[in-house]
């Protein structure tokens, strides 16, 4: 047997496989195992990694997404090297490893676009399985919505929230990263026919949508299904009257939800208004504020990969709320591992450069999945740009950049895209 192969199979064709595989996986772990699709995850980035210096194909380094992410995250480990004479890495060996292995992101999202994805029957798998995976929350949401507990037997969240599939409120923000891919190509289909019935289908499908996650009661992810939808109507003409015939639908969903959801009603209005009035003293603020401090203290590097959980403990960085109504900012109980905005984490790890080089990591993440699509909307590739770009909208509360699932559904997503981008039209 070839030492270039494996069983008769040669070595690069199984790592190929082995990735793809894995990939496929993804989906399912991150529904109910997202810690073994962090495995995953690794797995595909070890074998893309071993099949490059098996062919000696580095070529995919020269893409300009990745070398600005690559920069970015050089930035993040260096501001986390424990060198106290300099003032770095106050997080010390723990910050340092975390900063090490965050390069399996942008790797994992390299193999999607120049490997696993680059075949259009395995983006098409890709397709399938994130509708089974909209499908599957969202018929535990309907199921929990009419008996009170979903098809494991988890009841709502402690505020009346739909949890779909999982045992804490987290159908909102799961659904808000892969519902668009899922629903608008379709629906566009559906337009371009001539029945009737066709057309009632596709509305169906988009009221649908936003009315899950008005039922779910979850107030960001449906901020941001909406504006995505939003992005979605500007580029694809034929949706516009269906995305707001369903905007005004779920409207006066939520206006009426007193009396037929009043769960949600309480949820996105009447909380949802508090904060918005008291916004400086609610948590968010507080975490905002605290964010802030630290960066203002390290403006060079911050503190490194994890910085916010490292200082907000830290008595130095207590700093007043923005509307000065506590001395302490809320103290050291106010604080938790992110200050849930990527913009803020990116200040708070890296300081000004830190921030400067993730906020053009997402330009250029941007830029490859935008391109052409003014002159050639392409559903699929639409509904996969205005997931992203909402997803990085620097107003709004979000997870940590590398927190599971979360961030893995953003990168799968990601990595999707960018391989729609390179190889649609080529094919």
């Amino acid at each position: 047997m070839s030492a270039a192969s494996l069983t008769g199979v040669p070595i690069p064709l199984a790592l190929a496989r082995t990735a793809l595989g894995a990939v496929l996986l993804i989906p399912l772990l991150l529904l109910h195992a997202h810690g073994i699709a962090e495995v995953a995850i690794g797995v595909t980035d070890v074998c893309f990694l071993a099949r490059a210096a098996i062919l000696w194909d580095w070529r995919w380094l020269r893409t300009p997404w990745l070398l600005v992410a690559l920069t970015w995250w050089g930035w993040v480990l260096l501001c986390s090297l424990p060198i106290p004479a300099l003032g770095l890495g106050e997080g010390g060996a723990s910050s340092l490893l975390q900063a090490v292995v965050g390069v399996r992101f942008p790797i994992f999202v390299a193999a999607l676009e120049f490997l696993v994805l680059a075949e259009s029957a395995h983006r098409r798998w890709m397709f399938g399985l994130i509708a089974a995976s909209v499908a599957w929350i969202v018929l535990n949401c309907l199921v929990q919505l009419v008996i009170g507990y979903n098809l494991i037997g988890w009841s709502r969240g402690p505020d009346g929230e739909l949890t779909g599939p999982f045992g804490k409120p987290r159908a909102g923000t799961a659904l808000a990263r892969i519902i668009l891919p899922a629903i608008v190509p379709p629906a566009v289909a559906l337009l371009a026919r001539r029945g009737l019935r066709d057309k009632l289908a596709a509305y169906a499908l988009l009221l649908g949508g936003l009315v899950i996650m008005v039922l779910i009661s979850q107030r960001m992810p449906l901020v941001l299904v909406a504006g995505g939808l939003a992005v979605t109507a500007l580029l694809l003409r034929p949706l516009r009257p269906a995305v707001l015939a369903a905007a005004v639908a779920a409207g006066l969903l939520l206006a009426t939800s007193s009396v037929v959801a009043p769960e949600a009603y309480h949820r996105l209005v009447v909380k949802f208004s508090a904060q918005l009035d008291h916004f400086p003293t609610t948590q968010y603020g507080q975490l905002y504020a605290r964010a802030l401090e630290i960066g203002e203290q390290n403006p060079v590097t911050g503190l490194g990969f994890d910085g916010f959980k490292t200082g907000c403990k830290q008595p130095r960085y207590f700093r007043p709320t923005f509307d000065g109504s506590q001395p302490d900012g809320g103290g050291a109980k106010i604080c938790w591992v992110h200050p849930h905005n990527f913009y803020f984490q990116a200040w708070a790890n890296g300081g000004a450069i830190g921030l400067g080089l993730f906020g053009l990591t997402a330009v250029f993440w941007l830029l490859p999945l935008a391109r052409g699509l003014w002159r050639d909307p392409d559903p699929l590739r639409v509904a996969i740009f205005a997931t992203i770009l909402v997803q990085l909208w620097p107003i709004q509360s979000t997870s940590s950049f590398t927190s599971m699932p979360l961030g893995g559904w953003f990168f799968l997503i990601l990595g999707w895209g960018m391989a729609e981008a390179r190889y649609r039209t080529r094919q």
